[in-house]
Order: structure tokens, then C-alpha cells, then sequence
């Protein structure tokens, strides 16, 4: 008896990891990259993603073997976005952003120990960044939209980040070690933005302003990306007050209030 409520629990927790790895794109992914990604077996994973099609959650790609997100999903999102109606809120600050800038725009939220991408706005800007898209996740402390809302967390949270921090950034420890990303939160909680010098791809570059919840925590984040000329020093203080008063009013729309620099 006991062990069947952890048994239900880990089958969920991997459900829910594949339903986000499929997720990451709109073309999906493939058997192959699920299985690599999940780290579990191939056997398990096929399982899984056949009782996810047969509930409509997940589809087949026959052209490209890919699995994608199903209409089941369309259904449920449709229905969970009137409780955060977070489009109409972001929307019109994102064109502002791209229309002032020329750069993508782009609105992310925080789900536990990452960020992800919910809404874009192409700039005018013939060359850009492809980094950044709807669905993309990455670690807290890692690029623009999760450096800016980690800056203002708790110290407490901050050190339970860092103190994992291999297991926790993964594939971008390497750029993002903790002395660097340490700095990183220090100059995003004094300018009130923050930088990404291109330490997710070398020559893209980003800057973020966390959003704030009704208890003062930052929950989203509003980023711009572009090629690294676009984003030279005498530039950012002015992409970093247009992404800040963007971000306030945001914060204000949803009843929040933002939490000073330190």
C-alpha cells in the first residue's frame, strides 16, 4: 500500500517530463532524442508516448517520426489561459519593446527551477537571434529571462540554486560557472536588468527585467535578444529602462509590486 502512491508519483513525474520535452518545439522530437533526453529506457518511453497518443496528448508526426504535442493539449491550454490571461497583459508591452528596439521581444514565466518562453514579437531588425522561442526552458541563472528573475529571489532560494548548480544548469555549467553567475545577479540587482554577453551562444546576446507577483516575487521575466553589435555598453541603459518600465507595468497590471535593487 505504501509504495503504490510513489509509484503513482514517479510514472506522472515522467509523464510530465516527456509532455515537456515534445513540448520544447513545435516539431516536436524523436524517439531517440525522448529517450536521451528523459534518461529513461527506450522500452519505457515508447510505453508512454503511446498512452499519451491514445489520449490524445501527444501525436505522431508520420512525415517526420517526430512526436508533437496533441489536440488534447490545444483543449486544456484554451481553457487554463482564461485563468492567466497573460497574452493580452504581455502582448502589447512586447510590441512596444520590438517597435522601440527593432530586437525580438519575448515574455517567460518561472516553473520551479526554470524559465519558459511563452510569447515572442519579432523585431524590425533584419538579423537575429533564433535562441529564443516559445516553449524554450532553461535553468534558472541561465540567459537573460532566468538571470533577472533569480536575481530577486530570496537569498535562501539563490543558495539552494548554486549549491547544485552543476545538476542544476546542466549543459551550461560550462559558461555559467557559480563565481560568474554570482556576478551576474550582483550587477542584475544594481542596474535593475540583466546582461547575457552571449553565454548561451557565443554572438547572441540578451537582457531581462524580472516581472513581480502580488507577494513581491518575481514570477516572469520580458527579455530581448539580438546579435551581440546591438547590445554594445553604450546601448544597454537604454534597452535596460525600456525592459524595466515594461516590466513595471506589467507588474502592475497583475497587481503586483517590484522589489527595489539592492
Amino acid at each position: 500500500m505504501t509504495s503504490a502512491p510513489v509509484q503513482g508519483a514517479q510514472v506522472v513525474a515522467r509523464v510530465a517530463g516527456l509532455l515537456r520535452l515534445v513540448g520544447r518545439s513545435p516539431e516536436g522530437m524523436p524517439l531517440a532524442g525522448l529517450v536521451r533526453e528523459s534518461g529513461l529506457t527506450r522500452p519505457t518511453v515508447h510505453r508512454l508516448l503511446s498512452s499519451l497518443a491514445s489520449e490524445g496528448l501527444l501525436d505522431h508526426d508520420p512525415i517526420t517520426g517526430n512526436w508533437v504535442l496533441g489536440p488534447e493539449v490545444l483543449l486544456m491550454g484554451s481553457v487554463a489561459s482564461a485563468r492567466f490571461p497573460l497574452e493580452d497583459i504581455a502582448r502589447p508591452s512586447l510590441r512596444r519593446l520590438a517597435e522601440a528596439t527593432g530586437e525580438s521581444a519575448f515574455f517567460s514565466i518561472r516553473r520551479g527551477g526554470e524559465t519558459v518562453c511563452l510569447l515572442r514579437e519579432e523585431g524590425s531588425f533584419p538579423v537575429r537571434s533564433f535562441v529564443l522561442h516559445e516553449g524554450v526552458r532553461f535553468p534558472l541563472g541561465v540567459a537573460s529571462a532566468g538571470t533577472a528573475i533569480m536575481a530577486f529571489l530570496p537569498e535562501d532560494e539563490q543558495e539552494e540554486l548554486l549549491a547544485r548548480w552543476p545538476e542544476h544548469a546542466g549543459g551550461f555549467a560550462a559558461n555559467h560557472t557559480p563565481a560568474r553567475v554570482r556576478e551576474n545577479l550582483v550587477r542584475t540587482r544594481l542596474a535593475g536588468y540583466s546582461v547575457n554577453p552571449g553565454m548561451v551562444l557565443e554572438g547572441s546576446w540578451g537582457m531581462g527585467a524580472a516581472v513581480f507577483d502580488r507577494s513581491g516575487k518575481p514570477a516572469w521575466a520580458l527579455s530581448l535578444t539580438g546579435i551581440e553589435p546591438r547590445f554594445k555598453p553604450g546601448r544597454q541603459p537604454e534597452l535596460g529602462a525600456l525592459l524595466m518600465a515594461e516590466a513595471h507595468r506589467i507588474t502592475q497590471q497583475l497587481g503586483g509590486e517590484a522589489a527595489p535593487p539592492k
